[in-house]
């Protein structure tokens, strides 16, 4: 009788399980999973080309200083450069 009250909780318990689980997979419940790592992608996407502009402009102070360029000269389109 234990035996069989065991296996009817077993399988109770695997059912719910497996429910569970293919409701998951339902389209609605993919879609919203998939934007939200992809909101989550861009997120860090964007952290780092912040990273990146911040540490490229600092390389740049650090350049410009050691070689004394305190300005940029401007590039004329219209004039001719040898090219």
């Amino acid at each position: 009788m234990i035996r069989r009250l065991f296996y009817l909780a077993l399988g109770a318990y695997v059912g719910i399980w497996v429910m569970r689980k293919l409701q998951a997979l339902k389209p609605d419940h993919v879609a919203r999973r998939a934007a939200d790592g992809a909101l989550g992608l861009l997120a860090e996407a964007r952290l780092f080309a912040r990273d990146v502009q911040g540490l490229a402009a600092g390389r740049e102070a650090e350049l410009r200083a050691r070689f004394e360029l305190d300005t940029v000269r401007e590039i004329r389109h219209d004039e001719k450069d040898g090219r």
